[in-house]
């Protein structure tokens, strides 16, 4: 007999808690529906208007830069553009004066690509400033058109993803370069771009583009490679199957493999490899603790992300909001009172830093940008459990175990590849929020304004800082030019390219070559200085430039140390930074000569 319902007409079905819980269903549908409409472009706009919009944006976040000085590593990739268009197959095979090996194929510890584009450019446009630059720009514009696709396939309000992915300090510092972290991650978005497009239509053409643009990201820099995984896992977790898809997998790997036997044959040993075992040395001889290094990657995520730090008080609840920052306190405390080792991985004490209650007020909100953007991942894979957070989760903590716990130093530009899943996660995060959406634009164009203001300034301090090196030179050329002997220079990165464009020579700090009446000049910030034994010096000089500015990003008195935290466990400090010296010695008559 068919059972008598004895609900009344008109009633909802289910028990008082299903109820409640479609209720709450409903209530975020229809919040996630108005966020879509506060926080989209409007739906009457075509198709390409976004992408128009975004490319213009970042343009005009860029363009400011694109005359900034070569900088740091900027100069090994030069050298290898410059060797790469009269030895195209032969990329690192040529000595340079850098660090402790003269041979090029022992120094870098990235591969050739982003170095074949600079080539390319180099040899069509000319190797100045402006040329090389904006021919990046285009690859960091294709970034962050393709975070905004990438997001569609995550959230509804993909453009908050790529302003919060453009104004990070991270990508606004690290994109004004001509070094490969960029164009790696460019190649890594549209390679999940057009993997999950060719899951959805089952599209070969598409699976097999995203599988050479992962091979091309791997070769562009190292860390590429660890889009494999994350590619595997998240198409396992879609299709809860494996299928034909998984052979597309040979062809990055095949590039790997490759390229792996290729430097092994050119150089006697394969470059792979050799980064991964030089990461592990230089890791074991700093010697930092594991939570210091658990500390100082938070610090470096949250500093560089930043929008996972602005946009917190109104993601979390304020138990949420108090226990974090009380954890970074104290985490901020046991590494100011030394209980923490940071051992070598930080020059020096932490304890002796300038301006100590800004530096550590700065340490502790950085501290809880990181801890922020974890508990995003954990939050929303907690929440939903498919795919899509498991992607976007183990995008965020393998990078940031890469970074803290992997890498030979933790620096921005290891941290830089979580940029692009922090924003998604954080649109996902704003889908879901619980009150205040009559006020979610006024918040959100708050929190990206304040985005928009610290990350210029930091890229400005960042360019300021390139900008005095190359100044630097050219002082230090004038004051000795036509007082005899030869010039010579210690030290690396963009100081070195610009004195050697001058004429001067790199002085082998092991085995000094110089004679009475020669000059060495020795910058006071910088790698590989040791000075010279005051009896040789007949007379010195000093040079000092202000970079300008509000931020410091390589600055080991303010513990500032965005390409490494040899200078600090801080990717930048918002302070007045501080001169730069640089010191010009005469050798005097009591220098050995050979």
């Amino acid at each position: 007999m068919p059972r008598v319902s004895n609900r009344r007409p008109g009633t909802a079905k289910g028990t008082p808690l299903e109820q409640a819980s479609k209720t709450r269903v409903l209530d975020r549908s229809r919040q996630k529906s108005q966020a879509t409409t506060i926080l989209s472009f409007p739906p009457s706009w075509p198709p390409a208007a976004p992408y128009a919009i975004l490319a213009l944006a970042t343009i005009l976040c860029f363009l400011p830069f694109s005359g900034r000085a070569f900088h740091v590593d900027d100069t090994l990739f030069l050298r290898a553009a410059q060797n790469i268009v009269r030895h195209p197959f032969d990329p690192y095979g040529f000595q340079i004066t850098w660090d402790w090996a003269p041979q090029m194929s022992e120094i870098t510890q990235n591969p050739p690509l982003a170095s074949y584009y600079a080539a390319l450019v180099g040899g069509l446009f000319g190797w100045s400033e402006r040329a090389l630059h904006l021919c990046f720009l285009l690859i960091t514009t294709l970034f962050i058109l393709g975070t905004y696709r990438l997001a569609t396939k995550f959230t509804s309000i993909p453009p908050l993803a790529a302003l919060a992915t453009l104004l990070a300090p991270g990508v606004l510092v690290s994109a004004s370069s001509i070094m490969c972290d960029t164009m790696m991650l460019t190649l890594w978005v549209w390679a999940a771009i057009f993997w999950m497009e060719g899951l959805e239509r089952n599209n070969p053409v598409f699976l097999a583009s995203a599988a050479f643009l992962a091979g091309a990201s791997a070769l562009t820099k190292y860390f590429g490679v660890a889009l494999l995984p994350l590619l595997f896992i998240y198409s396992l977790l879609r299709l809860k199957r494996i299928g034909v898809w998984v052979l597309y997998f040979l062809i990055p790997v095949a590039i790997v493999v490759a390229y792996q036997l290729w430097t092994e044959g050119l150089y006697g040993h394969g470059l792979l490899l050799g980064a991964a075992q030089f990461a592990s040395e230089q890791r074991a001889h700093a010697s930092a603790s594991w939570p210091a290094m658990a500390i100082t990657g938070l610090s470096f995520a949250g500093g560089c992300t930043l929008s996972t730090l602005v946009f917190a008080p109104f993601l979390w609840t304020r138990k949420m909001l108090a226990w974090t920052i009380a954890g970074s306190v104290l985490a901020t405390i046991l590494i100011a009172t030394g209980a923490l080792n940071l051992g070598l991985q930080v020059m020096g004490n932490y304890a002796h830093r300038e301006n100590r209650l800004l530096v550590d007020t700065q340490l502790t909100l950085w501290i809880a940008g990181g801890i922020f953007l974890l508990a995003l991942a954990v939050a929303d894979y907690w929440q939903k459990r498919d795919a899509n957070s498991a992607f976007l989760g183990l995008w965020v903590a393998g990078t940031f175990i890469f970074a803290a716990f992997l890498n030979y130093t933790v620096n921005a530009r290891s941290v830089l590849p979580l940029i692009p899943a922090a924003a998604i996660l954080i649109a996902r995060r704003i889908e879901v929020v619980g009150n205040g959406v009559a006020q979610l634009r006024t918040k959100v164009a708050l929190g990206l304004l304040v985005c928009g203001i610290i990350a210029p300034v930091v890229a400005a301090a960042d360019a300021g800082l390139a900008d005095s090196a190359r100044q630097a030179a050219s002082l230090i050329v004038e004051k000795t030019r036509g007082r005899g002997g030869t010039l010579w220079f210690e030290g690396h990165w963009g100081f070195q390219y610009y004195m050697e464009q001058a004429g001067a020579l790199p002085l082998n700090i092991r085995e000094p070559d110089f004679k009475p009446g020669d000059f060495v000049a020795v910058p006071s910030n910088n790698i590989q200085t040791r000075g010279l034994n005051p009896q040789l010096v007949a007379s010195s000089e000093q040079i000092e430039l202000q970079p300008g500015g509000f931020a410091a990003t390589i600055d080991g008195k303010h513990r500032a140390g965005f390409y490494s935290a040899y200078w600090g466990p801080l990717p930048f400090v918002i302070v007045r930074p501080r001169a730069e010296r640089y010191q010009i010695l005469q050798i005097g008559e009591r220098a050995k000569t050979k």
